[in-house]
């Protein structure tokens, strides 16, 4: 299992700080947090008022099976 970030989901167009764009994304913040504060197998979940990128949603994936726990992120 291995994360690559998909750049095609920046729309910057700067060719080297795509991936620093990518790691920025609330989101992705938001399960870091999450993951920290909360107790072990608790359920995470995340409200968003946008539309979640490709490349998030695929980070969500490989998080929630590298931890085991259920990650619910909704637009």
């Amino acid at each position: 299992m291995g994360y690559i970030p998909d750049t095609d989901f920046v729309l910057h167009d700067v060719e080297e700080q795509k991936e620093q764009f990518l790691f920025q994304h609330s989101e992705k913040i938001a399960v870091a947090y999450g993951i920290i504060s909360t107790t072990p197998l608790k359920l995470i979940r995340i409200f968003k008022n946008l539309h979640v990128c490709g490349d998030c949603h695929t980070t969500m994936k490989y998080i929630s099976m590298a931890t085991g726990r259920e990650i619910v992120v909704r637009d």
